[in-house]
């Protein structure tokens, strides 16, 4: 099944990516869909990037249904314990 969902956000933080090296990342993709290296059927991927410097300034991740679960649980749990606007 292929669901062809695909959500995309502007974002403003910092990713680690190839050779090491931390980069800017502007915009967010999150989808379900068929993985590219994943060992599963289907995955929720995603893209974190800075479009404006090419296809090199990019992480991508993809997850497992549980694992992705899991992941937006531990976020939920990590902002929660945070003071508001800190």
């Amino acid at each position: 099944m292929c669901t062809y969902a695909t959500v995309s956000e502007q974002v403003d933080g910092s990713a680690k990516g190839p050779g090491g090296e931390w980069f800017h990342v502007t915009d967010a993709t999150v989808y379900y869909d068929h993985p590219v290296h994943a060992l599963a059927e289907h995955t929720l991927n995603i893209d974190l990037a800075d479009l404006s410097r090419g296809p090199g300034a990019r992480v991508a991740v993809e997850l497992t249904r549980d694992s992705a679960t899991q992941l937006v649980r531990a976020i939920q749990t990590a902002l929660a314990s945070a003071p508001e606007g800190v």
